[in-house]
């Protein structure tokens, strides 16, 4: 287990517990790059939760709707510190409790609560037709919302005429420096990594709203369809990567951090490419070449190339049509790409002879 993402690098735009899955992921030998894209805060002014709190507990809903594990947490959290955990415990225990999702309804259980009702899909959206499908409009539905300055949830209940009380907790929000996101995003573009994990459907949006900025969106989808995979934590953060056009992310059955991380370790581990250079039986997992004395390392271009070449052993690819395919243009000059191939070939020792030279004509590979 220690070794099978030797080779592979990873991009993480989480923000609340990252370095769990940074170890996570290194700890299997992936080299990881973190660009947090959210970061979340709790409500600053902790009275705007106990006004909710209060409000509820004078006038009991006639059910309640609980978002997200973190939300339900740092509730209890301010109400056990300010004297009114009891009372609201008391009064939930009757209350139609709504859970958005597995992950709620654990929190909701480690706090002591009953849930009546665990809504699957996780999304809103199900959410809005579970309530409407058991309470008539006009009822009283308090919302624990999300982060979400916006919430979507809430506003859709209001709408439809229900008498909605928010229950806000904390808000997400873009980084106040983007640096490393952005460091991450121009990683992404050039295919420095082989996936990028993805555990809150903001943290998607604002990975398109960073690279927006730096005019790199366009280029980011076309590398996320071709060649990353987004790494999703559940289905509603999946929605969300095939919204903006990502592509079809993975995603456990089990929604958990823990899963994601072995759901994409195995499909890592399937892209290994068993491959024979000048009689060597070598493998290429992600960047690194093993069969050798000992792994080598290869950067990007070196892989890309390579990968390029593989595509039809025996048969000559120009200096041009690995500049369209490996760098997207010819203005590096194909002097870009001898130097590339003649890198490769040195790390490749002996096994190196096996990319062949054809004057004039360009390169191909000799597995024999």
């Amino acid at each position: 287990m220690a070794s099978t993402l030797s080779g592979y690098a990873i991009g993480v735009t989480a923000d609340r517990r990252s370095s769990e899955q940074i170890a996570l992921l290194e700890g299997r030998g992936a080299q990881c790059l973190h660009g947090p894209t959210i970061v979340t805060h709790p409500i600053a002014d902790q009275n705007e939760i106990v006004a909710a709190t209060l409000s509820l507990l004078a006038q009991p809903p006639d059910a309640l709707v609980l978002q997200t594990g973190i939300g339900i947490r740092s509730w209890f959290e301010v109400v056990e510190a300010t004297g009114h955990a009891q009372a609201l415990r008391e009064t939930l225990a009757t209350v139609p409790l709504i859970c958005r999702g597995p992950k709620t309804l654990g929190a909701s259980v480690a706090e002591g609560l009953e849930v009546d009702w665990c809504v699957a899909p996780a999304t809103a959206a199900a959410v809005v037709g579970h309530v409407v499908s058991q309470i008539e409009p006009g009822a009283r539905v308090a919302v624990q919302n999300d982060g979400d300055p916006q919430p979507w949830l809430a506003t859709r209940l209001s709408q439809l005429g229900y008498d909605v009380l928010q229950i806000p907790i904390y808000r997400w929000s873009l980084p106040d420096d983007p640096t490393a996101a952005e460091v991450l995003i121009r990683a992404i573009v050039d295919e420095r990594v082989d996936a990028v994990t993805f555990t809150s459907r903001p943290a998607v949006a604002n990975l398109v709203a960073i690279a927006a900025d730096l005019e790199l969106d366009g280029a980011l989808r076309d590398v996320f369809q071709r060649s990353v995979i987004p790494a999703c934590v559940g289905p509603v953060t999946a929605a969300q990567v095939f919204k903006v056009g990502f592509g079809y992310g993975l995603h456990p059955a089990r929604h958990r951090l823990g899963s994601m991380v072995q759901q994409l370790t195995d499909a890592l581990v399937a892209q290994a490419r068993p491959l024979s250079l000048a009689g060597h039986q070598l493998v290429l997992r992600g960047r690194q070449i093993e069969g050798l004395d000992q792994p080598v390392q290869l950067t990007g271009r070196e892989r890309a190339v390579l990968l390029a070449l593989l595509q039809q052993p025996g048969f000559v690819r120009s200096k041009t049509a690995l500049l369209d395919e490996v760098w997207k243009s010819r203005t590096p000059g194909t002097h870009t790409v001898e130097v590339t191939v003649g890198r490769l070939r040195r790390r490749l020792g002996p096994a190196g002879k096996g990319i062949e030279t054809v004057i004039r004509r360009g390169y191909r590979l000799r597995t024999d």
